[in-house]
């Protein structure tokens, strides 16, 4: 099998599974980059000083690129809202499996848009009979295309996977904490809807309940002030600490010491791999439901906690718990470890992936049996298995009834 990925750049979220990939399809797999990163990202250490040598440049070489996509068996396309990249193969009618995260990011509401729907139908309803699949990198995602009513019974559960690295527990868990002292970190770009101010929250709550604690807010960005004029005004000096911009590497260091880790993302959190990396490090996340990894990676309750978007008491509460219970840190640190070197990584994914696309250049088109919202948050999804249709409002009620 000939697997062409077409996607904006190539970073160090992907290059796990492009990896795992090229290895399972003895080098006939090629990564097709259509744009140079932002500087942004590379200032963030995205970048990759040698570039893999199965990634091709649109920019570069386009006929090329042109020619292979149109040649190959399959096609996975996501990171690129330019359509014209895909328009003839899709024309032609040949297997296309399409990569997304959530179409309505800042609410469901902007559905009401003709212009919008209009653009939705070009882009997807109009295949949804046609050789085209979708991946949806975040549990809300099948809830969005289904607004549309694109791929009908052609969803499936996906991600995006980070290195997965092999630890020793017993010894990972020995170098956790900060001096003595339950360690929290929460990391990010310090922007609005990553809600960093709720990590200095959960510090002040922490703080009145007389929890002795250390935590780090790592990473830089438009709300930094707000954060420092919080940290002084609710006297954490002593137990705040911001390091600043850190690369992936170091936050992954961080990690690895931490005993917790909170996760404050809002709806436009599509997927979010700072999940996956602090489960593999055994962290005991705390994550809000609305960001879209979480219904897939966690079992609340058994390898983290999940909060109601909106609910901060549920965030303090599950805080203090876990500050005051080292030994329940661990337990879903544990289960956290297992389900991404068991499950959610990119050998599995690579591998399952395969398996699904071979079923479906088959002609197996029966293969997505209807998936139950009920076993969101409940550890019972895997890469490529039947994406559930989840509302917001659903996991919601979901985790009240846990």
């Amino acid at each position: 099998m000939r697997a062409v990925f077409v996607s904006n750049y190539i970073n160090h979220h992907q290059i796990p599974f492009c990896n795992a990939m090229s290895r399972l399809l003895e080098g006939e797999f090629t990564f097709i980059q259509t744009e140079a990163m932002e500087p942004e990202r590379v200032r963030m250490g995205w970048h990759e000083e040698e570039r893999p040598g199965y990634v091709r440049c649109w920019y570069e070489e386009e006929a090329f690129c042109r020619r292979l996509i149109m040649d190959c068996d399959v096609v996975l396309f996501g990171g690129t809202d330019d359509e014209s990249f895909i328009r003839e193969r899709l024309a032609s009618g040949r297997p296309v499996i399409r990569l997304s995260e959530r179409l309505y990011k800042t609410g469901q509401w902007k559905a009401v848009s003709p212009r919008g729907l209009r653009r939705k139908y070009i882009d997807h309803t109009q295949y949804r009979n046609g050789s085209v699949w979708l991946l949806c990198a975040g549990a809300y995602v099948p809830s969005d295309f289904h607004i549309v009513r694109a791929y009908p019974g052609k969803m499936y559960c996906w991600g995006y996977f980070p290195e997965t690295r092999s630890h020793d527990l017993d010894r990972l868990f020995a170098q956790k904490g900060w001096e003595g002292k339950p360690y929290l970190l929460w990391a990010g770009r310090m922007i609005y809807w990553k809600h960093p101010e709720l990590a200095l929250e959960t510090a002040r709550y922490l703080k009145e309940q007389g929890i002795d604690f250390h935590m780090d807010v790592v990473g830089d960005g438009e709300k930094k002030a707000q954060l420092e004029e919080l940290r002084h005004s609710y006297g954490l000096e002593d137990q705040v600490s911001f390091p600043g911009f850190q690369s992936p590497e170091q936050v992954r260091e961080r990690m690895e010491k931490a005993d917790i880790f909170l996760f404050t993302s809002d709806r436009q959190e599509g997927w979010g791999a700072v999940a996956n990396e602090a489960m593999n490090s055994a962290c005991a996340l705390i994550a809000d439901h609305m960001i879209g990894a979480v219904p897939y990676l966690i079992d609340h309750g058994k390898n983290g906690f999940v909060y109601r978007d909106g609910n901060a008491e549920e965030l303090f509460s599950f805080a203090a718990r876990l500050a005051r219970d080292r030994e329940l840190c661990r337990t879903l640190g544990r289960c956290a470890y297992r389900t991404v070197t068991e499950t959610w990584n990119a050998e599995n994914a690579a591998e399952r992936l395969l398996k699904l696309t071979e079923d479906l250049l088959a002609g197996k088109d029966d293969l997505c049996k209807a998936a139950s919202a009920e076993d969101c948050f409940g550890g019972k999804l895997s890469p490529c298995a039947p994406a559930p249709l989840l509302s917001e409002r659903g996991a919601a009620r979901l985790l009240k009834r846990q």
